[in-house]
């Protein structure tokens, strides 16, 4: 080697990533198998658990909260009136033009519980339950549109690569189950929701901690059984040769990730007999299955909130349920408030309602928490689309102002917290942003949502941002 290549190398192996790597593979893999054992110490909470675990149940699309849960009587009075100017102006939305006329409530509301819970009349389950929600009617969003509105909910931000909601809890409090993900997801009605996977994935976070798509009916989780004329034995030695392989690359260029992917390897190896069992909802009894409304036989929202239970009672953290379908634009009949829309309440009424008791029969509400909502609500006015009334009755995207509601892991019951407007249009009284409520649920798992960090490009990165403060009382 000449003088002019040694000073060449020099300079190369001074800046490239690779040798950096390379020679800091005791540091960096040390680091990262901290943060892999233990969750980065970030389930040394502070705060005092009240819930041990999360069923999210999002209803992607978005019904109707004037509907369902908001009873506006100065909005019937409006009723195909045309649209005051002070609705519309500095407004964006997703499909109304002009002048669009107001649409009232399209169902009868009455109160219920001791709390006096309002509720629509196509809830005729979920308000024997009452008593045990605590619902959120002052809630807000930034996001008008399904994709970004749905990032910003579940990963606190409308821009794609940040760790969703689950992502964090599994990061934080890890598995109860060795044999199981810690973050499980479970969709229906035929589709991912518009933001896709994304909505499930760990971001910057290590990829362990990302959401495992399963389901009650088939393969549990596709590609994780062995392939035909493949047994066990020989499955077990072909991952130990590749885990050995992983290992020697680690040790060679210390990359974080290569220890996750040995993790993820034999976690999988071990839910090939553990899922099986978990997702075994045929099992139930059959007074069960008539409680929930399940379809045996097929993958459906019922099913999956049964499914949920059971992953809750074997060790799972957080399981995500995602149902698509509740767009309520009234463009067709599927998507309009008596039709599509009513047919999907009325599944989800029963089997959320007999997850509620299903839970706390067998001592688990106590500190599972379980939150419904969805992206968004929608407005007052009736949708009209090019500005033509659409053929049936359907109401546009509206951020503004919409309910979500809460149950369990030590969260008020019983309990209506803030307000809309008298039209149901923005939220009025104690307001709630997506940061906010996403900070009391952290709370509500033992955490101060700005100390459950992550360091990432020269910053630390947090589920509620910059922003976001505990919202009190909406815990019990």
């Amino acid at each position: 080697m000449n003088f002019h290549d040694h000073l060449r190398r020099e300079q190369v192996t001074g800046i490239t990533r690779r040798f950096f790597l390379k020679q800091s593979t005791a540091c960096l893999g040390g680091m990262a198998l901290g943060l892999l054992s233990g969750s980065a110490k970030a389930s040394e909470a502070a705060i005092r658990p009240k819930a041990k675990r999360v069923i999210y149940i999002h209803l992607a699309g978005a019904p109707s909260h004037l509907d369902l849960y908001d009873y506006k009587p100065e909005l019937a009075k409006l009723d195909g009136q045309l649209c005051p100017d002070s609705f519309l102006k500095g407004k964006r939305f997703a499909f109304i033009k002009g002048v669009p006329k107001m649409l009232g409530p399209q169902y009868p509301f009455a109160q219920y519980g001791q709390g006096g819970a309002w509720l629509g009349e196509p809830l005729v389950n979920l308000r024997t339950v009452a008593d045990d929600i605590c619902f959120v009617k002052s809630f807000y969003t930034d996001q008008f549109n399904h994709a970004p509105a749905q990032l910003m909910l579940q990963t606190g931000s409308q821009i794609k690569g940040r760790p969703c909601f689950g992502s964090w809890v599994s990061y934080g409090l890890g598995s109860e189950n060795a044999d199981l993900p810690s973050f499980m997801v479970l969709t229906s009605g035929g589709r991912n929701p518009d933001a896709g996977k994304t909505v499930w994935g760990s971001g910057f976070l290590p990829s362990i901690h990302q959401g495992v798509q399963c389901q009650g009916h088939g393969e549990p989780i596709l590609f994780a059984g062995n392939p035909e004329g493949v047994s066990r034995d020989e499955r077990r030695a072909t991952l130990d040769a590749i885990n050995d392989l992983n290992r020697r690359t680690e040790k060679e260029f210390g990359d974080p990730e290569t220890l996750t992917r040995i993790s993820q390897y034999e976690l999988a190896f071990r839910m090939q007999m553990s899922v099986p069992e978990a997702t075994d909802v045929e099992s139930e009894p059959a007074h069960i299955h008539e409680m929930y409304g399940t379809e045996r036989g097929k993958n459906s929202f019922a099913n999956n909130c049964l499914l949920a239970r059971r992953l809750c009672e074997r060790g799972v953290r957080f399981v995500q349920l995602y149902d698509w379908g509740w767009d309520a634009h009234g463009d067709n009949e599927s998507n309009s408030l008596h039709g599509g829309t009513l047919r999907k309440t009325k599944v989800m009424d029963k089997a959320v309602t007999a997850l509620l008791k299903d839970l706390k029969q067998r001592g688990l509400l106590d500190d599972t928490l379980v939150v419904c909502g969805a992206e968004f609500g929608r407005t007052p006015m009736k949708e009209n689309r090019g500005g033509t009334d659409n053929a049936f009755a359907g109401r546009d995207h509206s951020p503004g102002g919409f309910t979500i509601w809460m149950a369990g892991g030590g969260s008020k019951g019983g309990y209506s917290h803030g307000a809309t407007d008298e039209f149901g249009y923005q939220a009025a009284v104690d307001k709630v942003h997506v940061h906010d409520l996403n900070a009391t649920l952290l709370h509500l798992l033992g955490f101060d949502h700005e100390k459950l960090t992550w360091f990432f490009q020269g910053r630390n990165y947090r589920l509620t941002d910059v922003h976001g403060k505990v919202v009190q009382a909406l815990v019990a």
